[in-house]
């Protein structure tokens, strides 16, 4: 008989019924188990193995019910004696609702990270990313303070609610801050190998995620849509085994990501500052042709040499400016 190759399972279920709960709980009991584990916010987590098969089923007490690992003939017996209890509505998409619609923030069960990036369209200045572990005694004092994305807010709001936020989330932030010297060295460095911005996007993605990941354990992640999935994926380590990460458009609809956004944007405002002072010339935000006239007056002043200290130079305004 041929054998089936296991493949990769990562399944979704928003179960709200106490009884339904219960009923597929002794369900899976019945299979046997091979092993169970205890984790913060989960009513069980049940291990399935049998090699080189295994599956990892979570029942979260918000009622995420999550089925992940690689398998086949595993995963077609778990499926059979849990089926009778669930409907596609119970179904939910990795990145999507069943229906389509975007994921609901709501569904996400806590402890999650949400992580968000600034200065990608900046020629001037830094690229920053920003990871904030949001937790349920954090969750009602974020949402008080008006916690949303960074784009819809003025810039001393912003670097307001950044010192507030940091206040509350001790040890459950971390911020990738490249100045433009190492922006420009890291974007060779992944040209070289045929990549591109997003690649080092999701570098500096996944460096947040593990860090946080080094204060506290958690289960699952979200990042605002930037490119494939994969890419983040690829450039996690064995520290975010079992993570399940979620990429959505509009990503900030997340209270983490907004507040990952809000602190990520503070530490490029502030890091302008910084270059403004330093080489004493008030450097503009975008890549406009204000930013152009800017960039010309930059080079006179400081020479070509000194650009890659303040610029991003595989920008197109490069070109203008010399």
């Amino acid at each position: 008989m041929t054998q089936v190759e296991p493949s990769s399972i990562s399944q979704i279920f928003k179960i709200s019924d106490l009884n339904k709960k219960n009923q597929i709980r002794q369900a899976l009991e019945a299979i046997g188990p091979t092993s169970r584990k205890d984790e913060p916010y989960c009513d069980y987590v049940f291990v399935f193995e049998d090699k080189p098969e295994r599956l990892v089923v979570k029942q979260y007490q918000k009622g995420t019910l999550m089925i992940q690992g690689k398998a086949a003939h595993l995963y077609q017996v778990i499926s059979h004696m849990v089926a009778p209890f669930l409907t596609a509505n119970d179904q939910v998409a990795l990145n999507k609702e069943a229906d389509g619609s975007p994921h609901d923030p709501q569904s996400v069960p806590l402890p999650h990270i949400g992580t968000d990036e600034s200065g990608k369209g900046d020629y001037f200045g830094p690229m920053v990313i920003a990871g904030v572990m949001l937790e349920e005694a954090a969750r009602p004092k974020l949402t008080a303070l008006g916690i949303r994305d960074s784009k819809k807010l003025a810039d001393g709001k912003n670097r307001e609610l950044a010192a507030k936020i940091r206040k509350l989330c001790v040890q459950r932030y971390y911020e990738v801050v490249l100045p433009p010297e190492r922006y420009n060295s890291l974007y060779t460095d992944f040209k070289k190998e045929g990549k591109n911005l997003n690649h080092m996007l999701a570098w500096g993605h996944a460096r947040a995620i593990e860090s946080l990941l080094g204060y506290a354990d958690c289960k699952w992640a979200v990042a605002d849509q930037f490119g494939n999935e994969r890419y983040i994926q690829s450039r996690l380590m064995k520290k975010s085994s079992g993570l399940t990460l979620i990429q959505q458009h509009k990503g900030e609809r997340f209270l983490a990501v907004a507040a990952a956004s809000i602190l990520a944007r503070d530490r490029f405002l502030d890091y302008m500052d910084r270059l403004s002072r330093t080489y004493e010339i008030t450097l503009p935000k975008g890549s406009s042709n204000i930013v152009v006239g800017i960039g010309k007056q930059f080079v006179a002043k400081h020479g070509t040499e000194n650009l890659e200290k303040v610029a991003k130079l595989h920008h197109k305004t490069t070109e203008k400016v010399l």
